[in-house]
């Protein structure tokens, strides 16, 4: 295809020696090397919640994430590069993909916001945001996780044991379909291969030494051979190559200026205000208390990159703020007009 070479992959940035360690952008990244398809990366680490990334563009061209199945698919149905053709037919490479597309899945976005201290998924996610904007973020998605799988204060023990026990379940399937083999399907790799071994690359680089599921996934020798060979073939062999080339947006390759002790600052100042409910009248300290945790955000937004977005971050849950000062102004004049009474 005349200017192949243009494609462009964005995706999140790399870390924990990864080329993205975004789960779903390293599926995609996989699969555009097992085509040897030619594609330059660009990062992208404004936009942490956006569910366009990871995305391909070629001038005009865009295939995003959140449409048509997600990118893979897109790139199939356009034409563009398709491993599939010869085994998406096939019933087991159906029910194989579902698999992990499903049980797999479940189980590593439960370990990376919820089975964790949630430390990785903000170095992947919101290490280039002032820290109260990313903390914002993290505690929304940690809520947005638990309602996706269906997790309650009453039944948390539970899921936690089926989601685990289906991974295993998973885990050994894939180990006994692997068995010797280059690949799963065909001795060829597919994007059953590109999305198994995202998922895997991430739970074994990202996720720490004590996590339930990385000790699930060790269990299994030859899944663990398969993904070291891969590395080497498709990741550390061609990182030196022409193709791909890693290129940062400025934004993300800057680094922080925050300075490291705002965050202490920031929840020592919690702690007083703590103290301070319990010591003072809450009504006469909301209002500042809120105004001052505008402020400090305003001024982290003011110290760090991606100013733009961190503000339009803001502006979409500046009326939260708005609500607060609201409440608390109809909550002391009512308590006002309570203590006036005889």
């Amino acid at each position: 295809m005349e200017g192949v070479a243009e494609f462009n992959l964005v995706a999140r940035k790399p870390c924990f020696g990864l080329p993205t360690a975004c789960p779903t952008c390293l599926p995609v990244y996989l699969y555009l090397k097992f085509a040897h398809f030619p594609f330059h990366v660009a990062f992208n680490s404004l936009y942490p919640d956006s569910d366009q990334i990871p995305y391909v563009e070629n001038g005009t061209y865009m295939a995003y994430n959140n449409e048509n199945g997600g990118v893979i698919e897109r790139l199939k149905e356009d034409g563009i590069v398709d491993l599939d053709s010869q085994v998406n037919s096939q019933p087991e490479w159906i029910s194989t993909k579902a698999m992990i597309s499903s049980w797999l899945a479940d189980a590593l976005l439960y370990e990376l916001w919820l089975g964790s201290d949630g430390s990785s998924a903000c170095k992947i996610y919101y290490s280039d945001l002032a820290w109260p904007i990313g903390k914002f973020l993290f505690l929304q998605q940690v809520r947005t996780v638990k309602q996706q799988l269906g997790i309650t204060k009453d039944n948390s023990e539970w899921r936690e044991e089926e989601i685990y026990g289906r991974a295993n379940i998973a885990y050994k399937a894939l180990s006994t379909r692997l068995g010797e083999h280059d690949f799963l399907f065909d001795n060829r790799p597919s994007s059953v291969d590109a999305f198994f071994l995202g998922h895997v690359f991430v739970t074994l680089q990202v996720l720490p030494e004590t996590s339930v599921l990385r000790s699930k996934l060790i269990e299994n020798g030859n899944l663990v051979r398969f993904a070291d060979r891969v590395k080497i073939e498709f990741i550390e062999a061609g990182s030196s190559s022409s193709v791909p080339q890693f290129h940062s947006d400025p934004s993300s390759s800057t680094p922080r200026r925050v300075p490291s002790n705002w965050s202490k600052i920031f929840k020592l100042h919690l702690y007083l205000i703590f103290i301070n409910w319990y010591l003072f009248d809450f009504f006469a300290i909301a209002k500042p208390v809120v105004l001052c945790l505008v402020a400090i955000v305003i001024c982290s937004c003011f110290r760090s990159p991606g100013l733009k977005c961190q503000l339009g971050i803001m502006a979409n849950y500046g009326s939260w703020f708005g609500c607060l000062l609201i409440i608390n102004d109809w909550s002391s004049a009512k308590c006002m007009d309570f203590l006036k009474m005889p």
